[in-house]
């Protein structure tokens, strides 16, 4: 069976799947209880100075397809809410009881030198493995100068950073905000402070939805709503590309990189990994569902790394790299068209209706003498490749890219 063991920055778990730092690492009772599920280890939800901060009800809502499940949700709840000697105290009791797993403790205090010098000697004491700098949370904390206020600021993500590194022997992770017109920047920023690693994604600024009733969004805090963080399996492709960006340039290939945003399934593991990420941080997912999702994860990514005849995560870990380039490097000679395989076809039409109605009219429609059934084929000559209709196919495998003669040769079918 495939070794699934990670070392991250020198700190050893059984697995890559963490908790990132949200309400389910609150509290030593939700860890242990994600421990004992086989959870390979959390980043504790981000403390501060006391007094605490008060957080409001409501807290969350959610963004829905049209049959009603869930893609994502928007939060706009605070950091710990907690008393920060209570959360010390825990965490040093929850590393006592379980030595085995990585446990990271995610901070965030005003940019003053002396605070954060106070707070990883507080934390350092508690015997946790590392410490993640939440330069992300996108609502509340900005307004106090924390939280993205700080990761949006190159100049500030080094300072802070280089802070920490001075006063903690502790690994520092930084973690990034999605809420950049540059990725690559703010991680050569933490990379300049002396980062040893980032975690990305953070939320994304978002409002889900506006009740048509009250005029006021939610959640709705009485009569008033703001933006919140938005996360799920609907940020998983900004996530994707956000981290495949910083493992092909050249200033940033070198981080270590713990990778989040809409990790549902193993294979959205697996994609990560392959884009270069060592751990895998994981929420939403599991406050739809629970921590009983960590059996899926890690016996789907067993499976496949057997099936393909990995032994470890390294031996695919940013396998798909180099394969991402810029546009202008893709080969515009390259040519495809679409096939439908009429054995698979379920005559639903939803092929001929996008082809038809939004791209090239590549797809005919022949209906029986009797009116009773219907056939689509490609029109010579008129798909240009684009894929769509394979895209809206409801039936895997029924259509595929074709490559044309002088294409790659080890790219036949797609």
């Amino acid at each position: 069976m495939a070794d699934l063991s990670t070392g991250f920055l020198g700190i050893r778990s059984p697995n890559p799947f963490w908790l990132a730092s949200a309400p389910p690492t609150d509290k030593a009772y939700n860890i242990y209880r994600a421990f004992s599920a086989g959870w390979g280890g959390a980043v504790w939800k981000t403390l501060g100075e006391d007094p605490a901060p008060t957080n409001v009800c409501s807290r969350y809502s959610a963004h829905r397809d049209t049959h009603g499940r869930i893609l994502g949700i928007n939060n706009i709840e605070l950091i710990s809410d907690r008393p920060l000697q209570v959360n010390l105290d825990e965490i040093k009791q929850t590393k006592k009881d379980w030595p085995d797993r990585a446990l990271i403790v995610s901070l965030m205090v005003p940019c003053e030198e002396a605070s954060w010098q106070r707070i990883l000697n507080q934390v350092e004491a508690t015997g946790c493995d590392g410490v993640e700098l939440n330069f992300g949370c996108p609502h509340g904390m900005p307004e106090l100068g924390m939280g993205a206020a700080v990761g949006q600021v190159p100049e500030l993500i080094t300072k802070v950073t280089g802070w920490c590194k001075q006063h903690t022997r502790l690994p520092v992770i930084v973690k990034l905000t999605p809420n950049v017109t540059d990725i690559v920047q703010t991680a050569s920023a933490a990379l300049a402070g002396g980062a040893d690693a980032v975690s990305l994604i953070n939320t994304i600024n978002s409002i889900t939805s506006i009740n048509l009733d009250t005029m006021v969004g939610y959640p709705a805090v009485g009569n008033y709503y703001t933006s919140g963080g938005y996360s799920g399996e609907a940020v998983k492709p900004v996530a994707l590309n956000m981290v495949g960006q910083l493992a092909r340039h050249d200033e940033t290939a070198k981080l270590t990189i713990s990778a989040m945003g809409g990790i549902t399934t193993w294979r959205d593991a697996a994609e990560y990994l392959s884009l270069g990420a060592t751990s895998l941080q994981v929420c939403t997912a599991v406050m739809l569902n629970g921590f009983k999702i960590i059996d899926e994860l890690v016996d789907g990514l067993s499976r496949w790394m057997d099936q393909k005849g990995y032994q470890a995560l390294s031996e695919f870990r940013g396998a798909a790299v180099a394969s991402l380039t810029d546009w202008n490097r893709l080969d515009l000679s390259y040519k495809s068209v679409a096939h439908i395989d009429q054995s698979h076809c379920i005559r639903c039409g939803r092929c001929f209706a996008a082809c038809e109605d939004t791209e090239h009219q590549a797809i005919a429609l022949q209906t029986s003498d009797d009116g009773k059934d219907r056939t689509f084929e490609i029109i010579p000559g008129e798909c240009v490749g684009c894929n769509l209709c394979q895209i809206t196919c409801p039936v895997e495998g029924c259509i595929t890219m074709i490559s044309l003669p002088g294409s790659n040769p080890e790219l036949q079918v797609i």
